[in-house]
């Protein structure tokens, strides 16, 4: 599995459609959702995929810069229920269709999103590698050279593999991910009772053996003793190739008030696309230092702040609705990066 920081041939997403889930929000959620995709759009192509009938509409509210494509879906989260590309070491591209349960059945109907992997592959042209594990892609981040990080809150969960340990679940994603090491890190966020923990959350790869750690300053905050945790198990591990960690510390929150209620935007959710980095923000005095936290984390990228207070109050964040299609040998991304080292300010900053 490629990093996230290397070339992409586009990026997929997924139209919202569940009104339940956004609770009389939908159509401000639909605005986000347009915002996040006409930013990456800047950088690379988008395709968003919309249910039958609604194509038209996200058509209307994502532009002409974005590619919609309808095939029939349950939900909006594409990190999660979309495939997880690998390339062979000619370069050529496949797609890895784990299973899909809704974070442990928590929503229905699922059957469509767990089905979503494999259309989307027949429309790519890509061959499928069928895996009978349930996993999303926001529950793992991995550095392109071997190593995968993950946490044992969410992916030892009793609701996604209960018939599967430790080991058994860790050579599957050695064996269709093509890591060599998998490093457990124990939490994911405290009041991430939807995905139970999802390591997008906790950190991510911006570079080989360099992590951006999500470590709250606020000692009050839930997680300020748990992502101090996981830190810790970093700075003790090495990667695949037997490098330290470099790691670069998130200390910003953000909580704001949605629908009523209270919910943290996390600035680590972001998206790395070509060039550039796609950054989700809460018009919150804490977006400005988030910003140039990743911003230094990333040296070389164009870093785009969009509004993500919805997507929020939904369960996740940019990275959380997105899934990159990478690059096979000889592919070039369309859109230019020639404003790669300009910084853009947050919405509100």
């Amino acid at each position: 599995m490629p990093a996230e920081w290397t070339e992409h041939q586009g990026c997929l997403m997924a139209w919202p459609v569940r009104p339940d889930l956004w609770e009389g929000v939908l159509a401000e959620t639909k605005q986000e959702y347009a915002e996040v995709a006409r930013a990456i759009a800047q950088f690379e192509p988008v395709t968003m995929v919309a249910p039958p009938g609604h194509g038209a509409e996200a058509q209307e509210l994502c532009g002409d810069g974005v590619t919609v494509l309808e095939l029939p879906t349950d939900d909006s989260w594409f990190r999660d229920s979309a495939p997880i590309f690998v390339l062979d070491q000619d370069g050529r591209r496949a797609g890895v269709d784990f299973r899909f349960n809704a974070w442990g059945r928590k929503h229905h109907p699922f059957d469509a999103d767990d089905r979503i992997s494999a259309l989307l592959l027949e429309q790519l042209g890509d061959p499928a590698i069928r895996s009978e594990m349930i996993l999303e892609g926001g529950a793992i981040t991995v550095d392109g050279e071997g190593t995968l990080i993950t946490t044992e809150q969410c992916l030892l969960h009793p609701n996604r593999n209960p018939d599967l340990t430790r080991e058994q679940i860790e050579a599957e994603l050695k064996d269709r991910l093509g890591v060599s090491k998998v490093i457990w890190l124990p939490y994911g966020g405290l009041l991430d009772a939807e995905t139970d923990g999802h390591v997008d959350g906790v950190c991510a790869f911006v570079g080989p053996a360099k992590v951006v750690v999500q470590l709250p300053a606020d000692p009050n905050h839930p997680d300020y003793v748990r992502m101090r945790a996981n830190r810790a198990v970093l700075e003790h591990s090495t990667d695949a190739k037997g490098r330290p960690f470099e790691i670069v510390d998130l200390p910003q929150a953000a909580f704001v008030e949605v629908a009523g209620h209270e919910v943290e935007v996390g600035y680590l959710n972001f998206y790395l696309a070509n060039g550039g980095v796609v950054v989700p923000v809460a018009d919150h005095p804490e977006d400005r230092g988030a910003l140039d936290v990743i911003a230094a984390a990333c040296p070389g990228r164009k870093v785009v702040g969009v509004r993500a207070r919805l997507l929020a109050h939904g369960g996740g964040g940019i990275h959380c609705i997105t899934q990159q299609i990478p690059a096979t040998t000889g592919t070039t991304s369309t859109t230019s990066t020639a404003a790669a080292t300009e910084q853009s300010p947050a919405p509100g900053a």
